[in-house]
């Protein structure tokens, strides 16, 4: 892997590439795209993901207090604890954000994590499933009728989670823009082109956050893109 903007670099050291700002909470958006914007192919990122693309996926998990995601997300890409990095003594839990407590709560992600896996609802949720929810993890309740994201933010960094970085998908994206919160966008581009119906990396709610760029890394003709808000 090279860096080639701001400056030349080969074989830059990732964990401080990405290293986040100190003194403050940070949002980072972690996604993968095609060169057309295709958010997946075949209903999965991992078919846009390159060699480059998983070791950076590690070194930014290892690099968080906390990992976001949506339900959605979850169940497509078959989610499962978050392993432990080196440097780290355990992992950073995974904090899912869901309306409906559609979940399955005998997976892995929620009977086998070092770290206890967060359910982040709202008080519509059905009052069963919250019950059963809060048996295998952390729910916090964001919300009336539906999930407010400055309120999911504000719990986890209550919590002292404030790295936050979120694996999407696009709608959850969509949601933290809008409410305005996001600080960074990672966005790794597959020399790709596939067409179809793919959502792009943020799907749904309208938002203008400007942004600069403040990195590039290459790989096999994968573009690392490191994204910081105005």
């Amino acid at each position: 892997m090279r860096r080639i903007h701001p400056d030349t670099h080969d074989n830059p050291d990732l964990a401080q590439a990405y290293a986040y700002p100190e003194g403050r909470p940070w949002l980072r958006v972690n996604m993968v795209a095609s060169a057309d914007g295709a958010a997946w192919l075949k209903g999965l990122s991992g078919g846009l993901s390159s060699k480059g693309d998983r070791r950076l996926f590690g070194v930014l998990r290892g690099l968080a207090d906390v990992i976001l995601a949506g339900a959605a997300t979850v169940r497509t890409e078959g989610y499962g604890p978050a392993k432990r990095r080196p440097g780290r003594q355990v992992p950073p839990p995974i904090a899912v954000i869901t309306r409906r407590l559609d979940l399955d709560l005998g997976s892995p992600l929620f009977t086998e994590a070092e770290s206890p896996t967060i359910v982040i609802t709202c008080e519509a949720a059905p009052a069963d499933r919250r019950a059963a929810a809060g048996r295998q993890a952390e729910v916090i309740l964001a919300g009336a009728d539906r999930v407010e994201m400055p309120l999911a933010v504000q719990a986890l960094r209550e919590r002292g989670l404030d790295r936050i970085l979120c694996e999407g998908g696009p709608r959850l994206n969509a949601q933290l823009a809008a409410a305005d919160l996001i600080d960074e966008l990672c966005l790794s581009v597959s020399p790709l082109l596939v067409g179809g119906t793919a959502a792009r990396i943020l799907n749904g709610e309208s938002a203008n956050v400007g942004l600069t760029l403040a990195q590039v890394l290459e790989e096999d003709g994968v573009l690392f893109n490191r994204y910081v808000r105005e």
